[in-house]
């Protein structure tokens, strides 16, 4: 791949995405556009990538959004617009593949399009998380939408609300449910990556499947996820259980959180 404003390397079954655009706060263009997905589609395709880590260049931020110096392509006709998330979000691009998504410094604004669809989130002590859109004029939709599926509705309508008036900090992250390991910022990386490893040790069939039942069952009626999420088991664990040796598994090492 010919990318311009991200690292992509794979290594052990783990693909590591870096934004490369620290002297912009990794802010997306339309050219990281069109880097992701063209990496969603390598990820996708590429059976040797089990799991995924998603991290930021530089010590300031994870992320501000989008470039609004540079800005996106913007079709003229307002029908044929598209949200930047058909770009950038890994379950819009049907990656069930998981994502670890390590974050320091500030993630705001289009910085969401990621975290909303991370199976994992870790930070560092000095990440903040905000969303400045209102604050500018502009309605905050997209990305707090995405929010409200995985933290208290009230949290992401504070969060949208209160825009560059208040930000959410590590530890706050850490007890609402955003983030679920807080970390020194020198391990952060170190971190995301074992994580990363020892998601994909795993039988990949298994990992993938329970990716995608929980992500589809938020579309779907308790009973039709439960259905469709039987469905999985019966297509996934055959496959799982032959790709591993289950007397061979360990069941002596554990960490407690």
């Amino acid at each position: 791949m010919d990318l311009k404003t991200v690292r992509y390397d794979v290594a052990g079954h783990v693909a590591t995405i870096t934004l490369d655009r620290p002297q912009a706060l990794n802010s997306f263009t339309q050219e990281m556009l069109e880097d992701f997905a063209a990496i969603w589609r390598a990820v996708k395709d590429d059976d040797d990538v089990r799991a995924v880590v998603l991290r930021g260049a530089g010590d300031r931020a994870f992320s501000t959004g989008m470039d609004v110096k540079e800005g996106i392509d913007r079709h003229s006709n307002v029908w044929s617009q598209t949200d930047p998330g058909e770009y950038l979000s890994p379950k819009l691009n049907q990656v069930w593949k998981p994502v670890v998504c390590a974050v320091q410094g500030m993630a705001a604004g289009g910085a969401f399009y990621w975290l909303n669809e991370a199976d994992i989130i870790i930070c560092s002590q000095d990440a903040t998380f905000f969303d400045p859109h209102v604050s500018y004029g502009l309605t905050a939709a997209l990305e707090p939408i995405g929010l409200a599926r995985r933290i208290p509705l009230g949290e992401a309508l504070r969060i949208a609300l209160l825009g560059l008036d208040e930000r959410v900090t590590a530890r706050r992250a850490l007890e609402i449910g955003l983030v679920s390991e807080v970390v020194p910022n020198d391990e952060l990386w170190d971190r995301a990556a074992e994580l990363g490893a020892a998601i994909a040790a795993k039988p990949p069939a298994a990992v993938q499947g329970t990716v995608r039942a929980i992500w589809e069952s938020l579309d779907s009626t308790r009973t039709q996820a439960l259905r469709t999420g039987l469905s999985y088991t019966q297509l996934g664990n055959p496959l799982g259980k032959a790709e591993v040796d289950r007397s061979a598994v360990a069941r002596g090492r554990w960490q407690a959180r």
